[in-house]
């Protein structure tokens, strides 16, 4: 996957709190999408990158192993010279040690004045969506992704991840409208109907919801966030058995995630009754 920090937030999206009217309400809690640095670090894009060659290939790898001898690696290199390619390794290495902030504002910025060709600054771009995401500043991924999209429109991960930005601020309308155009280039995303499904759920679009709950478990039959999703479906149509069961699968499915997290919330309310809710 292009993006794992997608997922991360995707437990996020798709079990944010419950909007329904008088008693009776589910409430899910929504974490906040900053998570640790070792869970969400976003994998430099495949080629294009903003460089090539064997610094850029050893700063790279180093990121998955360890942050600092990365980020050292990235310092020494723009000292001599490294350029954009430096810069960019500089930059994921400060997100991997935690400071997502940071590391979003510096993305953004060498997105904006590289050199490079549309994809690879529109990949940079993207990364910096991410970590404004990570550091729970949800406007500045929308605008990210927005300017990623200006130099790549049809990138349907580009469209996935404005729709999550725009999920985490609540406008859903407008994530449906990105998942639909995703979906109409890659009709098998199996994430971005979930996402598109907690969408419907939002604006109590209950049938929408479970049609693309169920094809993107027919895609994709260990999607744990699938799981969760149709959980919660499944719970404010009065079926608590399959809501727990479902919940009960995602946990075994993605265990120590924020994914099963949000999954044993969910399932100590539903212990808990209706006088909980």
């Amino acid at each position: 996957m292009r993006r794992p920090v997608r997922h991360v937030l995707l437990g996020a999206f798709a079990a944010a709190a419950l909007s329904a009217l008088g008693a009776g309400v589910w409430v899910v809690a929504t974490p906040s999408p900053a998570r640790t640095a070792e869970e969400t670090l976003p994998t430099p894009p495949e080629p294009p990158r903003l460089a090539d060659g064997p610094e850029a290939q050893r700063c790279l790898a180093l990121l998955g192993l360890d942050a600092e001898a990365a980020h050292a690696f990235a310092e020494a290199w723009k000292e001599q010279g490294g350029g954009e390619g430096a810069q960019h390794c500089r930059a994921l290495s400060i997100l991997a040690l935690g400071q997502p902030m940071r590391a979003a504002e510096m993305l953004e910025a060498l997105a904006a004045r590289s050199q490079a060709g549309h994809a690879a600054r529109a990949a940079v771009f993207a990364q910096a969506a991410q970590a404004f995401l990570m550091a729970g500043e949800s406007n500045r991924a929308f605008g990210a992704t927005t300017l990623a999209l200006t130099l790549t429109p049809e990138d349907a991960d580009l469209l996935i991840d404005r729709a999550v930005a725009l999920g985490t601020l609540g406008r859903y309308r407008e994530a449906i409208e990105d998942l639909d155009r995703a979906l109409g280039r890659d009709p098998d995303r199996a994430e971005a109907l979930v996402f598109r499904a907690a969408s419907w759920r939002h604006l109590d679009r209950r049938q929408e919801a479970a049609r693309d709950i169920e094809r993107a478990l027919a895609l994709a039959p260990d999607n744990p966030e699938a799981f969760l999703e149709r959980g919660i479906l499944r719970q404010l149509g009065g079926d608590a058995e399959g809501a727990r069961e479902d919940w009960e699968r995602a946990i075994a499915l993605a265990p120590d995630t924020p994914t099963a997290d949000l999954a044993v919330q969910n399932l100590a309310l539903n212990e808990a009754g209706p006088q909980r809710r």
